[in-house]
């Protein structure tokens, strides 16, 4: 494990926020938050915001949520709007889609002042497998090197074609790392998620490792003989993703992409858990559920099958992860070692490690 501090240590939560989620590619929403030119949005990245901005080409655009003039928020966390400018409501300073200034209220009479200098600050923003991802610092570097390797994997199930029918909000009373290590191994299974087991083997699957300097980790496993997918009676109420093999109709990849995003990917649903640190031992989780297209067009559809399951697992999962961080927080707790069925933590924490060294 990762020395207790990083679980614990106020100074080093700081840091995490400062380094790997305002000064790296971080997952802030889905390309369907924002569907149609002129849809606007704004969320929370590291230690201040991002407003995602749909122009009027499709374009996807991402700026500091930071009004030009004295700072004030252009939307509130979470806000959206639809139209053709982006309007600050403290002095109506206004914004052309393209992050240009377009109006300054009474600067007309300023001697020198030029709208070209007083445009939106862009960030670096990504739209990649229906996903949309932030570098709030501009020095992370290309973004096909933080997921090498995932496309193959994920491009069955064809995420940017997916459709949120629920969500669920959590506060856990524990790191944010912790949870993703929990996320990353099955190891736990039999002891806590009686639930899980019967659907699927906890021993059965192998890891999908990253490969390089690729942020990601991942791994699948087997559904049960006789099991459609993971449901509190093992029955699917979906529509099975169009583009999966045989094989992928009988089993669940789990993809974790650093440092926020947990994706749990199923026969005929997508899960997504996004997290955001909220203190050293305090963690938002934004949990959404995800199915075909295919099942909004027919009325009366239920996803509660799905959101029922995870619903029950996770909170098994959070009652597990607030414990370890009470353990954790005693001056006598000493991190231990690893197992083999704990290889996706390990490189987790390696990723993690490599940051804390500037590797």
């Amino acid at each position: 494990m990762l020395p207790r501090a990083a679980y614990v240590d106020e100074a080093v939560f700081r840091w995490e926020v400062a380094n790997f989620f305002a000064g790296g590619w971080t997952c802030v929403a889905r390309g369907g938050d924002i569907p149609s030119p002129g849809d606007q949005t704004a969320k929370s990245v590291g230690r201040g915001g991002v407003l995602l901005i749909r122009d009027m080409g499709g374009q996807l655009h991402g700026f500091a949520n930071a009004c030009r003039h004295r700072g004030h928020e252009l939307l509130e966390c979470g806000e959206r709007a639809h139209r053709e400018i982006v309007l600050c409501p403290y002095h109506s300073w206004s914004y052309r889609l393209d992050g240009s200034l377009r109006r300054a209220p009474r600067y007309n009479e300023v001697e020198g002042f030029d709208k070209a200098d007083f445009g939106l600050v862009e960030l670096p923003t990504v739209e990649w497998q229906g996903l949309i991802f932030v570098d709030s610092s501009g020095a992370a570097g290309p973004f096909a090197a933080h997921v090498e390797g995932l496309d193959d994997l994920l491009a069955p199930y064809e995420l940017e074609r997916v459709e949120v029918a629920a969500t669920h909000d959590y506060v856990v009373n524990a790191n944010w790392k912790l949870l993703a290590e929990n996320y990353l191994e099955c190891y736990h299974c039999p002891s806590i998620h009686p639930e899980l087991c019967m659907v699927t083997d906890p021993a059965s699957g192998a890891d999908d490792l990253s490969s390089g300097r690729a942020a990601w980790v991942g791994g699948w496993m087997s559904l049960r003989e006789g099991v459609e997918t993971m449901s509190l009676d093992g029955r699917s109420q979906g529509t099975p993703f169009r583009s999966l093999d045989d094989r992928r109709r009988r089993i669940v990849d789990y993809i974790t992409i650093f440092p926020n995003l947990l994706l749990s990917l199923h026969p005929d649903y997508a899960m997504s858990h996004h997290l955001t640190p909220l203190g050293p031992d305090r963690t938002r989780v934004e949990c959404s559920w995800s199915f075909a297209p295919e099942d909004f067009a027919r009325g009366g559809f239920d996803p509660s099958y799905a959101v029922d399951f995870w619903d029950v697992t996770n909170r098994e999962d959070w009652r597990a992860c607030e414990s370890v961080q009470r353990g954790l927080s005693s001056d006598h707790a000493i991190p231990g070692v690893l197992s083999p069925a704990e290889a996706s933590v390990y490189q987790f924490e390696t990723i993690v490690a490599r940051g804390y060294l500037g590797i």
